[in-house]
């Protein structure tokens, strides 16, 4: 179950270097390029699913009490002190992002997913990927 865990963070690493590798260095350079939101929004579902991956992961590992639904998967770790109260509400905003974008629910804000791809997801996954690594000893 490590090993899958210690694959599941390199597999965050890589998209989250593909991703810094493509995105656009503005917000009108990636407003006027259809391809780019596109492969950007995609490198985002990706990062965020494996985030999932790892916190299901864990769950089983720790044998914790398995989630009712999506939303209880990061307040299961917060409840058992793998991750911050921080990283468990910026990673429940990340999964709300990737919903949005999964499900094209309403319109989706072009600056809003400019500003989470090109500050916020290296950072926010970044520490959520740090904790996880210091409760589960795996440096």
């Amino acid at each position: 179950m490590i090993k899958r865990i210690k694959d599941k963070i390199g597999e965050i690493n890589k998209y989250l270097n593909e991703l810094d590798e493509i995105k656009p260095s503005t917000l009108e350079d990636y407003k006027n390029s259809i391809k780019d939101k596109a492969a950007c929004e995609r490198y985002f579902e990706k990062i965020i699913e494996s985030v999932f991956d790892i916190s299901f992961l864990i769950i089983k590992y720790k044998k914790l009490k398995m989630p009712d639904d999506d939303k209880q998967l990061f307040e299961i770790l917060f409840e058992n002190k793998i991750i911050s109260e921080k990283v468990c509400k910026k990673m429940k905003s990340a999964k709300g992002m990737r919903n949005l974008l999964n499900h094209q629910y309403g319109n989706v804000d072009d600056e809003i997913v400019f500003e989470s791809i090109t500050s916020e997801i290296n950072t926010d996954v970044e520490m959520f990927v740090n904790e996880i690594t210091l409760h589960l000893k795996l440096k």
